[in-house]
């Protein structure tokens, strides 16, 4: 378990900044995909590993409470049969008192730490799947852009060749050239524009994840709320 939640500790601090940088350097969102795969498959984990623990701590709890009901049923027994003068009983359920008494200690010790180590998964859980929430709209823009860049490069291939048509020396070829460039330039500042846009709410959304860590750092250090 242990091992698992430090896997998933490692995606949760996982730099979006850095993936974006990579995938968009590497012209490819490959690496965006793998960390994607890679947080799908620990939330399976991470899943599995909630349902199991949330088990024994209903066991653990169900058991706390028939050992703590018994305990209180021989308290009382104590009690009754000393009443009665009844000294060989009272001791016998005095002991069985006592053992049933350890029995509810340790039970209520380990439901202690395996709630604690519940609400670990369960916060690691929600973490996670936050994170992957929003790497998957990064992946959405950074899929637009490439295909923008994409775009533009084929653009500047075809400009290429037209000034090399444009350089054979022939009237009609070059008007042809001319007449191409013009709607590629439109093209080209279209591209620009809604590069534009994407760009700033890509900015919009990492500005943002930053802000809010800034906020909870703060909140965390005037103890307003529970670091993480």
């Amino acid at each position: 378990m242990a091992s698992l939640l430090e896997k998933v500790q490692t995606l949760i601090s996982a730099n979006l900044h850095w993936l974006v940088d990579q995938a968009l350097k590497q012209n490819s969102i490959a690496v965006i995909n793998q960390y994607i795969r890679e947080v799908e498959d620990n939330l399976e984990d991470l899943s599995e590993a909630v349902a199991t623990v949330g088990g024994q701590v209903k066991t653990l709890r169900r058991k706390h409470d028939e050992f703590q009901a018994k305990a209180e049923d021989l308290d009382r027994n104590i009690d009754l049969f000393l009443h009665e003068g009844r000294e060989d009983l009272a001791t016998a359920a005095q002991s069985k008192y006592n053992s049933t008494q350890r029995l509810v200690a340790t039970y209520a010790q380990q439901l202690e730490q395996m709630q604690r180590e519940y609400q670990n998964l369960m916060d690691a859980r929600l973490k996670l799947e936050a994170k992957l929430t929003t790497i998957r709209q990064e992946r959405e823009q950074l899929e637009a852009l490439l295909e923008l860049a994409k775009s533009k490069e084929i653009t500047a291939r075809t400009i290429k060749s037209l000034d090399d048509l444009a350089g054979v020396g022939d009237a009609d070829v070059a008007r042809i050239a001319d007449a191409i460039r013009g709607r590629l330039d439109r093209a080209s500042a279209e591209t620009e524009m809604r590069a534009a846009s994407l760009d700033k709410q890509m900015d919009d959304v990492l500005d943002r994840h930053e802000l809010d860590a800034q906020l909870a750092a703060r909140k965390a250090r005037l103890g307003l709320s529970k670091a993480d």
